[in-house]
């Protein structure tokens, strides 16, 4: 502060040679002169104090130590910083030429200063405080006069152990960071099926032509058909075939959110929206697919009214939250899929017409899996295979136990197959799965299996050919109803080289 009261000093004195200059009262040139001269001097210093910047000041309220010499090494000034985190007084430097105190190796090592007058450059070191053992960063720069030799070196000091501490939670960060981007690659594998899809036969194989087709498009897509018939496998399909696999995968099941919570729960809210709300808000689920796609699972369940919305940020692409005001906009792709007839939905009343259209952009119905019995035996396989990897386990199907399940409705369709093979493998104890315990655990009194054997009342009938015997007697009831092989297999759904060869098989005259 020193060198402001200096300048308050100069200010008092031009004051009291002003007030004796107009007490004397002389009236001449020469006075008038000098009264002009002290009005000159007295508005530039009042130029000098608006602008004035105190330098000790301004260097005190730094995060940096200061520490400047002249050009011979004397120290001159340090500032406040340089003395907190170094613990050196400025009473035990200014006055002091940096050669002797580095010799006398007391207060620091590491300065730069002589290098600094020598060099006559910018230079850079590591120091250390000697007196609390804190390492510096240490960088000093020149100051020339106007012949060019250095008149003052100002060296800056910054406490490394803040820098050391600033990499290892950046270094900490970057561990979460990759920590987490491991875990959500890991969870969004975890949420997409691992089944193998099984498309033998032909409404399967034109499902996946058109999975094949859509998947690297941003085409909303509808997936309908009946609970358990595979409707999310082929979503994971999609999704992992898209140019978006890399984003965020998000699937909500409309059903299982209570239809007051659902709006939230998609379209987030800020906070203090409604009682209970976070302070902080929350993100809803179109906000956390941004960039990548979200799966509205059971869209038949939704209300009327949130369909409205729904439609709304179909058509604008953005959503706002509840309580907001400030619209977010979505770069998102859409997959909707229900169980549900939308056709008998919205002759009912209780679903949008334009929604469902918005929705429909590209239909995918998956048939029930009584309608495609010529996969149950690849299905079985790879649920036989899943499940052993899991209990640890080498269990088969026997061949009587295979017709059994390729005769069963399946009311549950693929869900139900998967569940039943599962249960079949825990609770197997020597490796085959028999048609007795598969039969059994079916509900087979709506099975025609169970209707045919019962009317073997001779119990020389065994299961194995119960069931050849009810399929042959099937096939030929259905071909000569069709009046044709080939119109039997589209009723059958079974492809036609299929059923020709379980002709040949069972013996069944077909001409």
């Amino acid at each position: 502060m020193g060198k402001e009261v200096n300048v308050k000093l100069i200010k008092q004195e031009i004051d009291e040679i002003y007030e004796i200059i107009e007490k004397l009262n002389i009236k001449s040139e020469t006075m008038d002169a000098l009264r002009q001269k002290f009005d000159k001097v007295e508005e530039t210093y009042d130029d000098f104090m608006d602008n004035y910047l105190d330098f000790i000041e301004i260097s005190d309220h730094l995060y940096d130590g200061i520490y400047i010499s002249d050009g011979t090494g004397r120290t001159i000034f340090v500032n406040d910083a340089y003395s907190r985190f170094t613990g050196i007084t400025k009473d035990e430097v200014i006055g002091r030429n940096v050669l002797d105190i580095s010799r006398e190796g007391k207060l620091y090592k590491g300065a730069v200063t002589m290098e600094v007058i020598k060099r006559k450059e910018m230079v850079n070191s590591l120091g250390k405080s000697l007196v609390n053992g804190k390492d510096l960063l240490v960088t000093g720069s020149p100051i020339f006069d106007e012949h060019g030799e250095v008149k003052l070196v100002v060296i800056n000091n910054r406490d490394i152990s803040d820098l050391k501490e600033l990499e290892l939670k950046n270094a900490e960060l970057q561990n979460d960071k990759q920590r987490a981007n491991q875990e959500i690659e890991f969870l969004r594998k975890q949420q997409t099926s691992k089944i193998k899809i099984v498309h033998e036969g032909e409404s399967m194989k034109a499902v996946m032509d058109m999975v094949n087709m859509i998947a690297p498009t941003d085409v909303t897509v509808l997936i309908t058909g009946e609970s358990g018939t595979g409707k999310e496998v082929i979503v994971d399909e999609i999704y992992s075939r898209s140019l978006r696999k890399n984003k965020p995968l998000i699937k909500v099941n409309c059903a299982a959110i209570p239809g007051e919570l659902l709006e939230s729960e998609l379209f987030g809210y800020e906070g203090g929206a409604f009682t209970g709300a976070r302070k902080t808000g929350k993100m809803g689920m179109f906000e956390l697919a941004n960039e990548g796609t979200i799966l509205l699972d059971e869209i038949g369940e939704m209300s009327m009214k949130l369909q409205s919305k729904l439609l709304r940020v179909l058509q604008g692409r953005e959503i706002v939250r509840i309580g907001g005001n400030s619209p977010i906009k979505l770069d998102i792709r859409v997959i909707a899929s229900t169980n549900r007839d939308l056709h008998e939905e919205i002759k009912a009343g209780k679903f949008r017409e334009d929604l469902f259209y918005r929705l429909n952009v590209v239909p995918i119905k998956l048939k029930p899996l009584r309608e495609r019995k010529e996969e149950i035996q690849s299905l079985s396989n790879e649920f036989l295979s899943k499940y052993n990897k899991k209990y640890n386990k080498s269990t088969e199907l026997e061949e009587d136990a295979m017709k059994l399940l390729e005769m069963y409705k399946w009311p549950g369709n693929i869900r139900e197959l998967e569940n039943l093979i599962e249960r079949l493998v825990v609770i197997n104890k020597d490796g085959l799965i028999r048609s007795d315990s598969l039969a059994s655990l079916l509900d087979i009194e709506k099975n025609d299996v169970k209707q045919y054997i019962t009317k073997n009342k001779d119990g020389k009938t065994n299961l194995k050919e119960a069931v050849r015997s009810l399929e042959r007697e099937i096939i030929e009831d259905v071909i000569k109803e069709c009046g044709s092989v080939n119109k039997a297999a589209a009723f059958l759904g079974l492809s036609q080289p299929a059923l020709w060869k379980k002709c040949k098989v069972l013996n069944i005259n077909v001409n």
